[in-house]
């Protein structure tokens, strides 16, 4: 199985061009989440030492948990591409008797409902970055504020991609109680992190005019 996140940047992005299917949007997404919180990290480490003393401390942690999000990030890149895999498997499944007809629609409706887990993820994590990049372009070194708000903008890709790959497949799936769930999870992302969103460019701005 490819593993899009051990690739280089050419072959990613040969990939992301080529006519398959896999990877797609949400891959991209969370990449995008991924890049947001290693530029989060950095801005923190760079906002740990004598000059930066009574903050360096809350930096560090930001910079652990900016590194552990980075990964996650990734890790969700194949998780996405397995997850969307899936969908089209089930498509491929035998259908020429009504046994395996249901069989299919039901693997189908599975790999649906399973297609929505890591754009929620992504959705959720990158709410995570957001806030973190509030916390690095509001006390952080403000020599490194611009790319904080880089990370905020990247975050922000992150989650709007991630909702739009949601909805998509949320589209394909027959059970309310899943749709009715994921939605909401997917509209209280955005909305928190439209917020966040707001907030750091306003303080990116305020260091940059």
């Amino acid at each position: 199985m490819t593993r899009f996140r051990n690739m280089s940047l050419d072959a990613f992005g040969d990939a992301l061009a080529s006519h398959t299917a896999t990877p797609g949007g949400g891959c991209a997404s969370a990449l995008s989440g991924a890049l947001a919180a290693g530029l989060v990290a950095m801005v923190a480490r760079t906002t740990i030492g004598e000059k930066f003393a009574d903050r360096s401390a809350e930096m560090g942690e930001i910079a652990a948990e900016g590194d552990q999000l980075k990964d996650d990030l990734l890790a969700l890149v194949d998780e996405d591409a397995e997850a969307f895999d899936r969908v089209m498997e089930a498509f491929r499944l035998p259908r020429e008797t009504p046994d395996e007809q249901e069989a299919r629609s039901a693997a189908i409706q599975e790999a649906y409902s399973g297609a929505t887990d890591p754009p929620t993820r992504v959705c959720v994590l990158s709410v995570r970055v957001l806030e973190l990049a509030a916390a690095v372009a509001e006390r952080g070194n403000p020599n490194a504020v611009s790319d904080a708000g880089v990370a905020a903008l990247l975050a922000a890709t992150a989650l709007e991609g991630g909702a739009l790959n949601v909805r998509i497949n949320l589209g394909s799936l027959n059970d309310e109680t899943v749709r009715t769930t994921r939605k909401a999870e997917v509209d209280d992302a955005q909305t928190r992190g439209r917020q966040l969103l707001d907030q750091v460019q306003a303080a990116v701005r305020d260091q940059l005019s």
